[in-house]
């Protein structure tokens, strides 16, 4: 059983102001700018289906500055993973139970997080590719970066990134807090799903319904077997193979990757 506060009024307020911070400081803020662009995107000339959100582009014409740059990123976007970490760590083994981390089966974690991605990272192509259809998704490039030595690592870090922050934020650490708040379980599932669809705005209304359908699923998982490595791992797996695979995908079926005319 993980520990946690007395619901007093004073540790659940500084709860809220706890997550407020936290939030404010990576994918609330993340979801505040995605509502702005998507209202950006919304009141430009041209249809969603008609504009591009590029992703893990070059930082610098300089190949080793980019490099640096795109290595720099990556550590400074986990900060916010080792705040959360901090905030919940347990002085008794296992120090991360309460994020739903204790390394005690990696196997079969790992095992269940490549099935899950294989799940939901078909329906979720085909959910993308129906919403370019429809011209209610932008075009979304995974990756814009030169090619270099350093690309495809580069690459797997931002998807290991991602699916760190990501699942570790809005699931680990947000179950824990507005569990200590109170909130029943699916009152928490809805919300972080919501909040995950939200950040994802920016690249249209196809990719918000197929996060909070991913997040209601993912909250489901982890409430039900409370193990985060496999969403994390799950989530990671499905950003890399977008992420290396999109040159070869977009070069072999360009139709499918180029903005609506």
């Amino acid at each position: 059983m993980h520990s946690s506060p007395p619901l007093t009024p004073a540790n659940m307020k500084r709860i809220r102001a706890e997550i407020v911070i936290v939030l404010g400081l990576s994918l609330g803020a993340s979801a505040i700018y995605s509502l702005v662009a998507l209202a950006n995107r919304l009141t430009r000339a041209e249809s969603l289906g008609q504009q591009t959100a590029t992703l893990n582009q070059s930082l610098s014409s300089r190949p080793a500055f980019d490099f640096t740059y795109q290595l720099l990123g990556v550590v400074f976007d986990l900060m916010p993973v080792a705040l959360v970490t901090f905030l919940l760590w347990q002085t008794a083994r296992p120090h991360m139970s309460r994020l739903g981390i204790d390394f005690q089966k990696i196997g079969r974690d790992t095992a269940h997080g490549f099935g899950l991605a294989l799940t939901i990272g078909i329906p979720g192509l085909a959910l993308y590719f129906l919403g370019r259809a429809s011209g209610f998704t932008v075009n979304v490039v995974p990756a814009a970066l030169d090619e270099h030595w350093w690309t495809v690592p580069v690459l797997l870090l931002s998807a290991l990134r991602a699916g760190i922050t990501e699942e570790v934020i809005v699931i680990g650490y947000l179950f824990a807090r507005l569990a200590d708040l109170g909130w029943g379980r699916w009152r928490i599932i809805v919300a972080s799903s919501l909040l995950r669809g939200t950040y994802h705005l920016y690249q249209g209304f196809g990719a918000f319904i197929g996060n909070v359908a991913m997040g209601l699923l993912f909250g489901w998982l982890y409430q039900r077997y409370g193990r985060l490595l496999p969403l994390v791992i799950a989530h990671a797996v499905i950003d890399a193979v977008v992420f290396v695979g999109y040159p070869f995908a977009a070069a072999t079926l360009p139709a499918l990757f180029t903005p609506t005319p």
